[in-house]
């Protein structure tokens, strides 16, 4: 529906064209405005409904833009009477129209706030000095014969840029939403670019009223019919090496595009030149240095997660076996000794049968607590072992302290009363706990003390369970 509407807008065009020669040039215009505010419109709707609304709106305000350019156009040549100038605030528009673009190319999805505003900053300075290299060739009157050509080379030149790199974003996009969005950026640029080309420089002389005029309605309409695609982009296959690298070097885009026009800008104003290549410099160092920060945030969100149990929040296996060879190793070096505790939660299999899973994940996060409660000394480590198990690292402990605290440990979880379906009848847990402690720490390797530990777990299960036994290392 939305192609046909966009042939229909095209074939109005062109009978209005030959159906009223006399104004040609007013009803031209109104087709040349209407066109990049329908795809402007098309735009709005699809950025509420896509996840990579970012990119949208950007896109819509660039059509804003190209409107406003040709709204000047409009102006000049029917309301003041101008028809032989160019007027530069129209070729102001045309230019600006391109920075949000290159602000959607250049920012990267899932983003902090304090990017996206390093990222405005930078479009925003990027539109300033395109104004003053606009008005280094046009006034808001006039723009002489070398300034039109200077003026031609510059969209030249951000037109193929913006072709390019959405090109390389639509074939690096692993995201379905975004993949559509650069999809759509990827066709424009390139049949803008085309059609651009062709009115600046073949059909340069042309004035407004014309069937070329039609040219310049396809790029936007195709934009239109674009976004007001129900597809979601569908399989993607993108190589990740690819994906990772125009990821890694999309946010160099806007950088680049301020060097580039600071440039341009060295002879005739210098001094912005100079704060061009400043900012340009100071804003990719502030992106780095955000993205650094993110980056190590991310690096201690993974360390935490390789360390500790997501469902009880105690330490994991692995963050066990760590901390039993570290104590391990202490031990031997200061003679001090060292204990272990190795806890299980009595008929657990029969309590998971009976509640369901949901009652056991909170019976394994209460008793994980109430351990975690009795242990005291920093230098404890309480860790699941492993299913129902639980495992206590004692460092520096004398026999008797390693015995108390097992049996608070084990008063603790039998006081426990945990919610059921029936709120009268609370349902409550046991656990068995077996000991081991070394005096004097010989060899390297902490496997006789697990063993002799886990065999007194089960002689305590043997004895009746909900109770500690201690077990002795071989001689």
């Amino acid at each position: 529906m939305a192609a046909w509407l966009a042939a229909l807008y095209l074939l109005c065009h062109g009978l209005a064209l030959a159906l009223l020669p006399g104004h040609a040039t007013a009803v031209s215009f109104s087709f040349l405005v209407g066109a990049p505010l329908l795809a402007a419109l098309a735009c709005l709707w699809r950025m509420r409904r896509s996840s990579a609304w970012v990119g949208w709106l950007a896109l819509a305000l660039g059509m804003l833009l190209w409107a406003g350019g040709m709204a000047l156009n409009m102006y000049q040549e029917i309301g003041a009477g101008m028809a032989d100038a160019v007027p530069g605030a129209s070729m102001l528009l045309y230019v600006l129209y391109g920075v949000p673009l290159t602000f959607a190319m250049a920012h990267p999805r899932h983003e902090p706030w304090q990017l996206i505003v390093i990222d405005g900053a930078l479009a925003l300075l990027l539109g300033y000095l395109f104004f003053v290299h606009t008005f280094s060739f046009a006034t808001l009157h006039a723009t002489g014969e070398q300034g039109i050509v200077s003026l031609r080379l510059m969209f030249d030149i951000e037109n193929l840029f913006i072709a390019v790199f959405a090109l390389v974003r639509f074939l690096a996009s692993e995201d379905a939403a975004r993949r559509v969005f650069f999809r759509a950026l990827a066709v424009f640029g390139w049949v803008y670019l085309g059609v651009a080309a062709y009115i600046n420089h073949l059909a340069a002389d042309d004035s407004y009223g014309g069937v070329v005029d039609l040219l310049i309605d396809v790029p936007f309409l195709l934009l239109a019919v674009l976004a007001l695609r129900s597809g979601t982009g569908g399989a993607v296959s993108t190589p990740r090496r690819l994906a990772l690298a125009v990821g890694a070097g999309s946010p160099l885009i806007l950088p680049a595009a301020l060097l580039v026009v600071s440039a341009l800008l060295v002879r005739a104003h210098p001094y912005l030149a100079v704060m061009g290549f400043a900012l340009a410099t100071l804003g990719s160092g502030l992106r780095s240095v955000v993205m650094q920060v993110r980056s190590l945030e991310r690096q201690d969100q993974l360390d935490v997660l390789a360390r500790i149990d997501s469902l009880t929040g105690l330490a994991n296996r692995r963050q066990f076996d760590q901390a039993l060879q570290a104590e391990w190793s202490r031990a031997r070096r200061n003679g001090q000794g060292v204990a272990l505790l190795m806890l299980d939660i009595d008929h657990f299999k029969t309590f998971n049968d009976r509640f369901g899973h949901p009652l056991g994940d909170a019976c394994l996060r209460a008793v994980a607590t109430a351990l975690a409660g009795c242990a005291t000394r920093g230098t404890d480590v309480v860790a699941r072992y492993g299913g129902e198990e639980f495992a206590v690292v004692v460092p520096a402990a004398s026999r008797d302290g390693v015995l108390a605290l097992a049996e608070t440990m084990r008063t603790a979880v039998e006081r426990l009363r945990l919610p059921s379906q029936d709120p009268q009848r609370p349902v409550s847990v046991t656990v068995s706990i077996g000991m081991a402690r070394v005096e004097a720490v010989g060899g390297s390797d902490p496997a006789a003390l697990v063993a002799a530990t886990d065999a007194a777990l089960y002689l305590a299960k043997r004895r009746g369970r909900n109770q500690v036994a201690e077990g002795a290392l071989p001689l």
